[in-house]
C-alpha cells in the first residue's frame, strides 16, 4: 500500500522517522527547505545530534532507500513534521504547516494519505485539510466526502525523548487521530512498518489534545519542582536534599528543578491550551509562568554573586569579570537549543557587560542570538580556570568530571544539582 513515503521536514523528528521507514526498505523522499540539511543527508550524514541516527542514515542513503530534496514529489503517503512555534501573546504559529500544505498539494494523487505530526493546537489538522482542499479542488477531502474522500488525513504526534529518539520512535505507543475511520486505519497500517508499540485510534481533535495534555502534565510537575527551589532558596533549605527526602514517601515523586523549561514541546505546547481556553487553563498558565520565570531568578543569583566579587576585589569592574556558563542546550547531552532557558540566561548575562564563556560541548558555534557583548564558546577546562564565577545551567554528563574542582571553589551557582 505504501511503497513511497514523503517526509516534509527533516529536523529532530522528521529525519529519524524518515530513516526508520527507509530502514524497513520503504522508499523515502525527505523534503526540507534547508539546502545544507538536504546536501548533508544525501551524503549519508546527519546535521543534528542524535545517538544511533548517523549509522542508520548512512545505511539508508547507501542502499538507495532515503534521499532528500527541497521540493515535494509524488508519493503514497505524506508526513508533515515542521515547527509550530508561537507568536506574540503565545498564539500558535501555523505558517510552517500551511507552507507545507501548499508545497505538497500539487503532487497529491487520489488514494494518498497525509499525516500531520507537528505538535499543534486543537483544530490544526482540520485547517491542514482546508488548505489542501483549497489548493486541489479536483480532489475530495474528509471534510467533504468523509470515508470516501480521495485524500485521507490524520494526526499522529510524536512522544519521544531527545537522545533516545530512534529507540522511542520504535518502542513507544502512538495515538492515531484520523479525520475519518478510514484515515486512522490507513495511518495505523503505515506506522506498523516500524512501530512496535501499540497504535491506538481516536479522532484528530482528541489526538491533538492528547499531545498537548502530555506535555502540560510534565510542565506542571516541573513547575512544582522549580517553585520548590525558589521557596527553599528563600528559607535557606537545600532543595536537592528536601526532594530526596520527600521522594521516600511511597506516593511522592517530585522531579528535579532546573534553569527553566526548554525545547520545542514542553515550553510551547501548554500555551496552545491556554490560548484556546484561557479562563479554564489556570493551573497550566501558572505552571508556564513559573517555568518561564526561572531564568530571571538565575540572573538575580548571578548579579548577587557579581556584587560579592566586586566587593571582595576593590578596583575590579564589571568588564573585568569572567563568567563561565556550563551548558546552552535545553536539556542534557543534546545539541538542541530551541526555547532553551540557558540561551535566555546567557543573553541576559551579556547585557551586564561581563566576559561570558559558554561551555557547550555539543555545538561548534554560538547561535546568533547570544553573539553580543563579550561572549565566547570556550573549552571546559580553560573556562573553569579563568572564570571568576561559574554557573552550571545544564547537567551534561561531561560536566561530572568538574564536581571536585567546583566543590572546592567559591562563586559557583549550581541550578541543576550537579554538586548535590
Amino acid at each position: 500500500m505504501f511503497n513511497t513515503i514523503s517526509m516534509i521536514g527533516l529536523g529532530y523528528i522528521g529525519l529519524p522517522t524518515a530513516t526508520l521507514f527507509a530502514s524497513r526498505k520503504k522508499h523515502v523522499i525527505g523534503v526540507d527547505i534547508n539546502q545544507h540539511a538536504v546536501d548533508t543527508i544525501n551524503q549519508g550524514k546527519i546535521h543534528i545530534v542524535e545517538p544511533e541516527l548517523d549509522i542508520l542514515v548512512h545505511a539508508a542513503v547507501a542502499e538507495g532507500y532515503l534521499r532528500a530534496t527541497t521540493q515535494p514529489e509524488p508519493a503514497d503517503a505524506f508526513l508533515i513534521a515542521v515547527p509550530t512555534p508561537f507568536m506574540d501573546e503565545h498564539k500558535a504559529d501555523l505558517r510552517y504547516i500551511e507552507a507545507a500544505a501548499h508545497a505538497l498539494a500539487p503532487v497529491l494523487q487520489k488514494g494518498n494519505l497525509v499525516i500531520l505530526e507537528s505538535t499543534s493546537p486543537v483544530g490544526a489538522t482540520e485547517k491542514l485539510a482546508a488548505w489542501l482542499a483549497a489548493a486541489r479542488s479536483d480532489l475530495s477531502f474528509p471534510q467533504q466526502a468523509g470515508e470516501d474522500a480521495d485524500i485521507q488525513i490524520a494526526y499522529c504526534p510524536e512522544r519521544v525523548l531527545p537522545g533516545r529518539v530512534v529507540h522511542e520512535l520504535v518502542s513507544n505507543d502512538r495515538v492515531i487521530g484520523g479525520m475519518t475511520k478510514a484515515a486512522s486505519t490507513k495511518a495505523i497500517a503505515l506506522y506498523q512498518t516500524f512501530v512496535e508499540g501499540a497504535l491506538v485510534a481516536t479522532n484528530a481533535r482528541t489526538a491533538e489534545m492528547c499531545k498537548l495534555t502530555e506535555n502540560s502534565f510534565r510542565d506542571v510537575n516541573i513547575a512544582f519542582a522549580n517553585e520548590l527551589s525558589l521557596i527553599c532558596d528563600k528559607l535557606d533549605i537545600n532543595v536537592w536534599e528536601l526532594i530526596q527526602l520527600a521522594n521516600r514517601h511511597p506516593r511522592v515523586n517530585i522531579l528535579q528543578p532546573g534553569a527553566g523549561v526548554g525545547g520545542h514541546c514542553i515550553a510551547v505546547d501548554p500555551w496552545f491550551i491556554v490560548d484556546t481556553t484561557p479562563e479554564q487553563a489556570r493551573i497550566i498558565r501558572t505552571a508556564r509562568e513559573v517555568n518561564d520565570g526561572k531564568p530571571e531568578w538565575v540572573i538575580t543569583k548571578i548579579k548577587s554573586v557579581i556584587g560579592d566579587v566586586l566587593r571582595n576585589k576593590p578596583g575590579m569592574t564589571m568588564a573585568d569579570i569572567s563568567i563561565a556558563c556550563l551548558g546552552l542546550a535545553f536539556k542534557p547531552d543534546i545539541d538542541d537549543l530551541r526555547e532553551s532557558p540557558a540561551v535566555e540566561i546567557v543573553k541576559n548575562i551579556n547585557k551586564l557587560g561581563v566576559k561570558t564563556l559558554v561551555v557547550e560541548p555539543n555545538i561548534k558555534s554560538l547561535p546568533v542570538e547570544v553573539l553580543s557583548g563579550k561572549c565566547l564558546l570556550a573549552d571546559m577546562s580553560e573556562a573553569i580556570k579563568v572564570a571568576d564565577i561559574v554557573c552550571v545551567i545544564v547537567k551534561h554528563k561531561v560536566f561530572d568530571e568538574l564536581k571536585i574542582k567546583l566543590s572546592e571553589r567559591e562563586n559557583v551557582i549550581d541550578v541543576v544539582g550537579l554538586l548535590r
